[in-house]
C-alpha cells in the first residue's frame, strides 16, 4: 500500500470518527503498509512523516476525543516503523503528552501512547543516541515537576482554586507518567535506575522517586528483575536516605520499598542482601527510636496567634539527629521537614518481621552490642562521631523488647548462630516470594493467633479483631481508633461478606459513590493551628468571626498547612494501603501454593492405594513371566549357537569388504593426487596465458603508439637521403661543408635543450590534466550537492521565510562557486591546448632540423 492510500484511509476515518467499518479498515490499511516491503525505507519514511504531519495539522480536531483515539491508533500500529527520533521531537509534546493529561481518553488509546513513549525511550537511535537519553531525563524530570506531593501553602491554595477538570487532568498525568516509567524500568531497569539515581542527590525530588520505586517494586515481574538492581548504587542512596534524612513522610515510603525488597533480594540477590545487612540494622535502630512530638492538648483560640518555638517546630526528627553531624566526604545533603505539624513516626514493624525471620541470629547480635557488631563488620559510621556515640544501646534495646516480645521464638536462633548464618549459601533460593511474605508475618504473635481461629472456625462468620465497626448512633466527631491501637480480643465481630465485596469493588471501580450516614458540620480547630497533633484525631468548632484581616490571613495559611498535612496523611495511608495489597497478593499466592500442595497430597494417597492393588497383580504377571523366560532362554541358547555361526561368516564378509575399502581408499587417494597436480599444472598454464595475454596487449599497445613515429621515420630516412645527395654536391666547397659542421654541433646543443624543454612541458600538461581531472570532480561534487540542495528545497518548501532566505542564499553562494570553478576549468582548458600547441610546434622544430637518425660527418682535413 502507497503513502497517498494509507493518507486517504486515515482522512476518511477522521471525517467520521463514529464510523466502525472506516477504523476497521484503516487497522487493515496500516497493517498492510507496515508488512510490505520498502525499496527505500529512509525516504519512504521520511515522506511518511512528512504526510501524517500534515494530516495531523490539517484534519485532526484537538478537542475531540474520537480524532485523537484514531490518531493514537495509526501511531501505535506504525511504531515499528518509527524511529525513537521522531517520536520523541514531533509526536510527544503534540499528541502523546496531551493524550495522556486526557482523564476522558479511552483505556486503550492510553495503553497505546504509553507504549510509544516507552518504545522511544527503549530503542537508541544510532543516528540520534543522545536523544533517547535526554527523553528518559526529561521523563522523569516531568515526573518530579508535575506531581509534587508535599508543597507550600501558596500552591496548596491554588490546587483548591483550580476547577475540577484541571484537577483531574494533572491527576491523570500523574497517573499515566507513573505507569509509563514503571513500563519502561520493567525492560531497562538499570537505565531508570541510573537516571533516579541522579535526580535523587536532589532532597526535594526523593519524596517523589520513593513514590516511583515503591510501584516499580510493586509490580509482579520485578522480583525477576532484582538480581540487576541489588547491586546498583540507587539502592545505596536509598539506605542512606533511611538513615540520613529527617523527613518522617520519606522514610515512610522508602521503608515501605525496603520491605518489599528485602524477600526479593533473599530469593534473589541473598549475597547483596548480607553486604547491607549493617544498614539495614542502624535503619531499624533508627526507626525505632524515631521521636515522634505530640501536643499534651488542644491549643485555644488564643494560642493559635502565637508563634512556635524552635524546639516545638521540628517534630520530626531522630533523637540523635540534631547533635550528629555528617562526615563531609559523604557528600549527602539532608531533606528536612517540609510539614512544621507532627507527623507520626515511620512503622518498623513489618520491616522488623522481615529482619528477624530472614536474619534472626545477626538481628539479635545487634541488639545485644549495636556498636561492637557494627565494628565487627567494619561498617563506617556516617557520622563524625563514632558508633558508641551516635547509638543509644538503652533506648534500642528498649524498644526492640516490645517488639520482640510480640513475635514467636524463631527456629534458627536454636541451630546457628550469626557468623554461621552470614557463610550459609542462598539459603532462600528454593522459596519462593509469597512464602517468606507469609512465613514472616506469622511469626507475628497476633496474625498467629488470628490464622489459629481461623483454621478453628468451623462458621461463615470473619473473626477480625483489628476491625473499626462504627455504630450509627456514636458521635461522628468522636476520635476515629487506629487498627494497630486495638487489642486482640476474643469477641467476634459480625460483619456482612456482601457488603464488604460490594464495598471493595465499588471503591475500585473510580465511580462515584455515596456514602450513607451521618456527617458533621464542625471543622477541627487543629487544622487552623501551627501545633498539636493530626487534624484527623479531634475535632473542634471553627470560630466564627476573626477579629481582623491579619487573623483571616494567618487563617489562610493555617488552613494551608492543614491541608498539606492531609495531604500527607492521604499520601501515607494509601502507601499503608499499597502496602497491605501487595502483603495480601502474597498471601494469596501462598495460600494457593499451600492448597495445590493439600490437593497434590491427597491425590499421591488415592495413587498409593491404586498403586499397591497393582503391585499384586504384578506379582502374579512377574511369577508367569518368570516361566515364560525359562522357556526363552531354553530357545534363545539354540539360537544363540546359530547366530554365532552366522557372526562367523558376516565377520569373514566384512573382513572382505574391508579390504575392498582399503583398496578404494589407496585409489581414491591416488586419483585425489593426481587431480591436483592436474589442478595445479592448470592453474599455472593459466597464470602463463594470463602473462602473455598481457605482453600481447603490451606490445599492442606500444605498436599503437610507436606507429605514427615509424611513419614519420620512414619520412627522416627520405629526407636524409636527400641530405647525403646534396651533401656530396657540397664536397666541393670544403669551408661551407666545416661552417655547416659547426652549425650542427651548435643545433646538436640547442636539440638537447629543447628535449630538455619538450620534458618539462609534457610534465607541466599531466600537471595540467590531473588539476583539470580534479576540477571536473569538484563541479561533479558541487552539481550533486546542487541537486541535494534543490531536493532538501523541495522537501522544506513549507519552511519559515527566514530559513527558505538562508537555503536560497546558501544556494547562490554554490552557483556562484560553480561559476567561477567553471571559468577556472576553461582557463585551464585553454592553457592546455597552448601548451600542447607549444609542444607540437617544438616537436615540429625539432624535426625540421635533423632526422631521428644522424651520424656527423667526419670532416676532411686539409693538407698543409
Amino acid at each position: 500500500m502507497s503513502i497517498a492510500a494509507l493518507t486517504h484511509q486515515i482522512r476518511l476515518s477522521l471525517e467520521d470518527p463514529a464510523n466502525i467499518v472506516r477504523r476497521e479498515q484503516l487497522g487493515g490499511a496500516v497493517d498492510d503498509f507496515v508488512k510490505a516491503p520498502l525499496d527505500e525505507p529512509e525516504v519512504i519514511l521520511f515522506q511518511l512523516e512528512e504526510e501524517l504531519q500534515t494530516t495531523y495539522n490539517d484534519v485532526v480536531d484537538h478537542t475531540s476525543l474520537a480524532h485523537i483515539e484514531i490518531f493514537l491508533g495509526v501511531l501505535h500500529g506504525l511504531r515499528s516503523l518509527l524511529s525513537s527520533t521522531s517520536i520523541i521531537s514531533t509526536w510527544f509534546d503534540v499528541v502523546l503528552r496531551p493524550a495522556l493529561r486526557e482523564p476522558k481518553l479511552p483505556t486503550t488509546s492510553a495503553n497505546h501512547a504509553k507504549e510509544l513513549i516507552v518504545s522511544a525511550a527503549t530503542h537508541v537511535d544510532e543516528r540520534h543516541p543522545d536523544k533517547v537519553s535526554e527523553f528518559r531525563r526529561r521523563l522523569l524530570e516531568l515526573y518530579l515537576l508535575d506531581t509534587s506531593v508535599e508543597s507550600s501553602g501558596d500552591d496548596i491554595l491554588e490546587w483548591t482554586e483550580l476547577d475540577q477538570n484541571l484537577r483531574d487532568k494533572k491527576h491523570q498525568w500523574k497517573s499515566n507518567l507513573e505507569d509509563t516509567l514503571v513500563k519502561f524500568g520493567l525492560q531497562c531497569t538499570r537505565e531508570l535506575m541510573d537516571e533516579v539515581h541522579s535526580a535523587f542527590e536532589t532532597p526535594s525530588s526523593r519524596l517523589q522517586l520513593a513514590i516511583l520505586l515503591n510501584s516499580l517494586a510493586s509490580d509482579q515481574a520485578f522480583p525477576s528483575l532484582a538480581a540487576k538492581v541489588a547491586d546498583h548504587p540507587q539502592i545505596g542512596s536509598l539506605l542512606n536516605s533511611l538513615l540520613l534524612d529527617n523527613s518522617s513522610t520519606l522514610c515512610t515510603i522508602a521503608l515501605t520499598v525496603m520491605v518489599k525488597l528485602l524477600p526479593i533480594f533473599a530469593v534473589h540477590a541473598h549475597q547483596e542482601l548480607k553486604k547491607m545487612l549493617p544498614r539495614l540494622f542502624v535503619i531499624l535502630a533508627r526507626t525505632m527510636c524515631w521521636k515522634e512530638h505530640v501536643s499534651s492538648s488542644l491549643p485555644s483560640l488564643d494560642q493559635m496567634d502565637e508563634p512556635t518555638g524552635p524546639d516545638e517546630s521540628s517534630s520530626d526528627e531522630f533523637v540523635e539527629t540534631p547533635l550528629l553531624e555528617l562526615r563531609p566526604d559523604l557528600g549527602w545533603q539532608r531533606l528536612e521537614l517540609t510539614v512544621k505539624a507532627g507527623p507520626p513516626a515511620p512503622p518498623s514493624e513489618a520491616y522488623f518481621s522481615l529482619l528477624y525471620y530472614l536474619f534472626p541470629c545477626n538481628l539479635v547480635q545487634f541488639l545485644r552490642g549495636p556498636a561492637p557488631y557494627l565494628h565487627d563488620r567494619g561498617y563506617q559510621t556516617p557520622y563524625t562521631v563514632s558508633w558508641e556515640d551516635a547509638l543509644d544501646q538503652a533506648n534500642i534495646q528498649s524498644k526492640a523488647e516490645a517488639l520482640l516480645r510480640s513475635h514467636t521464638v524463631h527456629s534458627g536462633i536454636i541451630r546457628r548462630d550469626w557468623r554461621i548464618e552470614l557463610e550459609e549459601e542462598d539459603s532462600w533460593a528454593d522459596h519462593s516470594l509469597s512464602r517468606i511474605t507469609s512465613e514472616c508475618m506469622m511469626l507475628d504473635a497476633h496474625k498467629m493467633v488470628l490464622g489459629s481461629r481461623e483454621q478453628l472456625s468451623t462458621t461463615h462468620e470473619i473473626e477480625t479483631p483489628r476491625l473499626m465497626i462504627v455504630n450509627e448512633g456514636a458521635n461522628s466527631g468522636s476520635p476515629t481508633p487506629q487498627p494497630a491501637l486495638l487489642e486482640l480480643s476474643s469477641s467476634k465481630l459480625r460483619v456482612s461478606l456482601q457488603d464488604m465485596i460490594t464495598t471493595s469493588v465499588a471503591l475500585k471501580s473510580n465511580r462515584e459513590v455515596e456514602i450513607d450516614g451521618p456527617m458533621t458540620t464542625k471543622w477541627p480547630s487543629s487544622l487552623f493551628t501551627r501545633r498539636g497533633d493530626s487534624p484527623s484525631r479531634t475535632n473542634v468548632d471553627l470560630p466564627s468571626e476573626p477579629g481582623s484581616a491579619d487573623d483571616g490571613s494567618q487563617l489562610s495559611g493555617r488552613v494551608a498547612e492543614a491541608i498539606a498535612r492531609l495531604q500527607r496523611e492521604v499520601l501515607l495511608l494509601r502507601n499503608e494501603l499499597n502496602l497491605e495489597l501487595w502483603l495480601s497478593r502474597q498471601n494469596v499466592q501462598h495460600i494457593g501454593r499451600l492448597h495445590q500442595d493439600r490437593v497434590l497430597s491427597k491425590n499421591a494417597e488415592v495413587e498409593r492405594q491404586g498403586l499397591y492393588n497393582k503391585l499384586r497383580q504384578y506379582k502374579a504377571q512377574v511369577q508367569s513371566l518368570e516361566r515364560e523366560i525359562r522357556e526363552h532362554k531354553e530357545q534363545s541358547s539354540s539360537a544363540k549357537n546359530k547366530y554365532a555361526d552366522w557372526n562367523n561368516e558376516l565377520q569373514k564378509k566384512l573382513r572382505e569388504f574391508r579390504e575392498e575399502k582399503r583398496r578404494w581408499i589407496s585409489e581414491e587417494a591416488a586419483l585425489r593426487t593426481a587431480n591436483k597436480e592436474i589442478l595445479a599444472l592448470f592453474e599455472a598454464q593459466g597464470k602463463l596465458l594470463a602473462d602473455a595475454e598481457k605482453d600481447v596487449f603490451e606490445l599492442k599497445t606500444r605498436h599503437k603508439e610507436n606507429e605514427h613515429k615509424i611513419d614519420r621515420l620512414h619520412d627522416y630516412e627520405r629526407q636524409i637521403e636527400q641530405h647525403v645527395r646534396m651533401q656530396k654536391l657540397w664536397d666541393v666547397d670544403f669551408e661551407r661543408f666545416n661552417a655547416r659542421g659547426r652549425e650542427m654541433e651548435q643545433m646538436k646543443a640547442s636539440c638537447k635543450q629543447m628535449e630538455m624543454i619538450l620534458d618539462s612541458c609534457e610534465k607541466s600538461l599531466a600537471k595540467m590534466e590531473e588539476e583539470a581531472r580534479v576540477y571536473r570532480r569538484q563541479n561533479q561534487a558541487l552539481e550533486g550537492r546542487l541537486a541535494l540542495m534543490q531536493k532538501k528545497y523541495d522537501a522544506f518548501r513549507r519552511l519559515p521565510e527566514s530559513e527558505i532566505t538562508a537555503i536560497v542564499a546558501e544556494k547562490s553562494d554554490l552557483a556562484l562557486a560553480n561559476a567561477k570553478l567553471r571559468e577556472e576549468n576553461a582557463e585551464l582548458k585553454d592553457e592546455m591546448e597552448e601548451m600542447r600547441a607549444a609542444v607540437e610546434g617544438l616537436r615540429a622544430q625539432l624535426s625540421g632540423q635533423r632526422g631521428l637518425i644522424y651520424e656527423p660527418r667526419p670532416r676532411p682535413t686539409v693538407a698543409s
